[in-house]
């Protein structure tokens, strides 16, 4: 499933539509994703790495990661990753990731800095809910301080949007359809 999300990405990647909104095949590729991890969830539980192994449990949360389409099973995905994390059957990073992509598409402040933005001075994080307590935040869930990882993203910037605004738009639209604003 992890493959066939990286495939397509690439794909999707080395024509620049990646890069321009939500591409359909993408979600499709995100919503097949979604319904096996599904299953699976309810077959065995949450695929932890005693379970799945090291690399599974990766995959399962890259999936669960991308499953942006499908608001409430990305939020039960969050709940599994916080149980588990808790009980160091996964690692926390795996939790910071996703419940601070939720927080954002929900409009809300992100907790752990792992979302960044296109800004004025290049990449920046999306809204923090505690700016002066991010990184031991961060270090709590094993993740390097956020001023490394802004030192690298912006050494190594996503290719612009043709009209940021636009984008901006068509994404705010968008998260209103899947389900996360009201």
């Amino acid at each position: 499933m992890e493959k066939y999300d990286r495939t397509e990405q690439k794909k999707l990647a080395a024509d620049g539509s990646l890069f321009e909104g939500y591409h359909p095949s993408m979600e499709a590729v995100h919503r097949a994703n979604a319904g096996r991890l599904r299953t699976i969830i309810a077959q065995f539980g949450w695929p932890t790495e005693e379970l799945a192994g090291p690399d599974g449990a990766k995959a399962a949360w890259r999936i669960a990661q991308h499953s942006i389409g499908e608001p409430d099973f990305m939020r039960q995905c969050r709940t599994l990753l916080d149980e588990f994390s808790r009980r160091g059957a996964v690692p926390r990073w795996q939790f910071a990731f996703i419940d601070d992509r939720i927080r954002v598409y929900e409009g809300k402040p992100q907790r752990f800095g792992t979302q960044l933005c296109g800004g004025p001075d290049g990449l920046q994080p999306y809204p923090l809910e505690d700016s002066t307590r991010v990184d031991q935040w961060r270090q709590e869930a094993g993740l390097p301080p956020l001023d490394e990882i802004l030192a690298d993203a912006r050494d190594h910037p996503p290719p612009s949007s043709k009209d940021q605004r636009l984008k901006d738009a068509q994404e705010y639209a968008w998260r209103r359809e899947a389900g996360w604003l009201e």
